[in-house]
């Protein structure tokens, strides 16, 4: 991955981490929750197709924006602080390599071949 997109991840890692901050909650929330998003691996216990659809669905940046959101217009913290967390996660991910899924398998991802 090219020094240019771990920066943009990086730089979208602070915001998440600058978003739970403005939450004003404690910070072992954002330790304890950081890695939920990884439950989305389970799906592979069933198949490679069950696990990159359920993995996907739980490191989607997109979805991350919309729950995020709705939880700030509908004032629900809960559900504002679980899109930052899906957000922060998801571009942790991707930094240190760890893509969206294919089908063909956890280590085919939308930025390469993880462990190559």
């Amino acid at each position: 991955m090219s020094a240019t997109l771990k920066l943009e991840e990086f730089l979208m890692l602070c915001l998440g981490i600058w978003a739970f901050y403005l939450q004003q909650i404690s910070w072992w929330w954002f330790a304890g929750l950081f890695f939920v998003p990884d439950i989305g691996m389970l799906g592979y216990l069933i198949n490679n197709r069950y696990g990159a659809i359920l993995y996907n669905i739980f490191h989607h940046k997109g979805l991350a924006v919309i729950i995020g959101l709705t939880g700030y217009y509908l004032k629900l913290q809960e559900l504002e602080v679980a899109g930052i967390i899906l957000f922060a996660h998801s571009s942790f991910d991707r930094l240190v390599g760890y893509g969206l899924k294919y089908e063909k398998g956890f280590k085919f991802t939308h930025l390469g071949e993880i462990g190559k």
